[in-house]
């Protein structure tokens, strides 16, 4: 693994700032309100030739440990126990606070190095603040400004003596597995977990990794970065491990009711970690049952192209539990027409209930989603459902269909070639979709039928 470097210091010092500097995009929502980030975000960090993990904590407040700000401190305590360096972070025009004296009475009793950045630096407004610093007892604090990008090169001389002999450790390890040409490790499984708020996304990611790795708790909207996190997957039947990566995400709710632009930011960053994914889980809430806005998000799912699995959350406190499969087994084959039987499952993120069984659906369904028949076992078939229901001669112009390929997979695509294929009715078109997933091991994923006809030579050209 890559060294490991966390950034440290009270809310709205430009702690996700620095973070998007360093891993050179902006992964981590930024905004002038403290208090954005709460759960931890890990990047790969590159700086003039040092590569290393930075990890984005929420902003360190003196609240009561069982609060919401009390939990985000503790999910910092625990992120730093795994770290090489950290960087405290202060903002050098507000000075040095209370807050910023108890954070640096807390790291001093950790054995972690500590490297101090004085933030917000450019111009001469900071200085007094950066003299300040040298009062936390760490030496002498590194002024940049993570916003301008200034103040880079001093950051890597400071990293560099804790950092330089890791990452020589690192490379020496990676030159060293990729000599093992036996070794061929399964793909990833990139998985995100989608709903809308409060439905127990961050729960069940805890649950599935046994630890308290999101922030979570009664109050809906806790979760606002797209958190991903790589974890491995033992099949209880084979004992076989699995790597997967988790993908927490915020709650989507009605389009009319997001007037918050953090909220905004958040759902959008929802929206791209479905397109980064390849399995996406629809958590749905056991004492709320399937409402209209899980059907809109469904639908987002498989307008992008991604494999899709619908879980029940909360099956352990769900009333008339075979009567709420039934109706939302219903609901989805009416509202979701396009894809019909999509996988749905009963889950408790609280016991643990279908868990397993969760992950081992989303393995299967992407082997589906992946999945590429020759041309001549698709035309066999393509043969075959011509000719159990030929297709209609509209006006008594009759269309034909005369073969058929897979362009893509991940979604799959194909291409239906033929003539008068603009004549070609909806219902038949539905009917041939329906036939390749059924006829051929696609399931419940979506499909992409493209009509092309051959060019008229004879056509007039402009």
């Amino acid at each position: 693994m890559l060294p490991q470097v966390i950034i440290i210091g009270r809310p709205n010092v430009g702690k996700s700032t620095l973070f998007n500097r360093l891993v050179g995009k902006k992964l981590a929502l930024v905004d002038d309100q403290p208090g954005v980030t709460r759960d931890r975000r890990f990047g790969e960090a590159h700086l003039l030739g040092l590569d290393f993990t930075i990890v984005d904590t929420a902003g360190w407040e003196d609240e009561d440990a069982a609060s919401l700000p009390g939990r985000m401190r503790q999910q910092t305590e625990a992120s730093l126990k795994g770290a090489d360096v950290a960087l405290f972070v202060i903002d050098a025009r507000a000075g040095i606070t209370p807050l910023d004296e108890e954070i640096a009475r807390y790291l001093r009793t950790s054995t972690v190095p500590i490297v101090l950045l004085a933030n917000k630096a450019e111009g001469r407004s900071g200085d007094p603040g950066i003299y300040e610093a040298f009062s936390l007892g760490f030496g002498e604090p590194v002024a940049l400004s993570a916003e301008h990008g200034q103040g880079m090169a001093d950051l890597f001389e400071a990293l560099l003596p804790h950092l330089d002999d890791k990452q020589a450790e690192h490379e020496a390890e990676v030159e060293a597995s990729q000599e093992e040409e036996d070794y061929d490790p399964q793909a990833i499984l990139k998985l995100a977990i989608v709903g809308r708020p409060n439905a127990g996304k961050s729960t069940l990611i805890n649950a599935l990794l046994r630890e308290d790795r999101l922030l979570t708790g009664p109050e809906a909207g806790i979760t606002r970065d797209s958190i991903a996190v790589d974890w491995t997957w033992t099949d209880p039947k084979t004992k076989a491990e699995r790597p997967v990566r988790l993908i927490d995400t915020a709650g989507m709710r009605k389009k009319a009711q997001v007037v918050d632009k953090l909220e905004k930011l958040s759902v959008a960053d929802a929206r791209h970690a479905i397109d980064f994914a390849e399995v996406v889980v629809l958590l749905l809430d056991a004492t709320r049952g399937l409402e209209h806005q899980d059907l809109k998000i469904a639908s987002l799912v498989l307008e992008e192209g991604r494999a899709l699995i619908i879980a029940i959350n909360k099956w352990d406190v769900a009333e008339d539990a075979s009567g709420l499969f039934n109706g939302v087994r219903a609901a989805l084959d009416e509202g979701l027409a396009q894809v019909r039987g999509v996988p749905l499952l009963s889950v408790s993120a609280r016991t643990g209930k279908g868990l397993d069984t969760m992950i081992q659906a989303a393995f299967d369904i992407r082997d589906a989603w992946s999945k590429r028949v020759p041309t001549a076992a698709l035309n066999r078939w393509f043969d075959d459902a011509l000719a159990a229901n030929p297709p209609p001669a509209p006006g008594g112009r009759r269309i034909k269909l005369r073969y058929i390929t897979q362009a893509k997979t991940r979604p799959p695509g194909f291409v239906l070639f033929g003539t008068r294929l603009d004549m070609l009715p909806e219902s038949y078109r539905r009917y041939l979709v329906n036939g390749i997933r059924r006829e051929l091991g696609f399931e419940a994923v979506p499909i992409r039928l493209t009509l092309r006809s051959p060019k008229n030579p004879f056509a007039t050209k402009k």
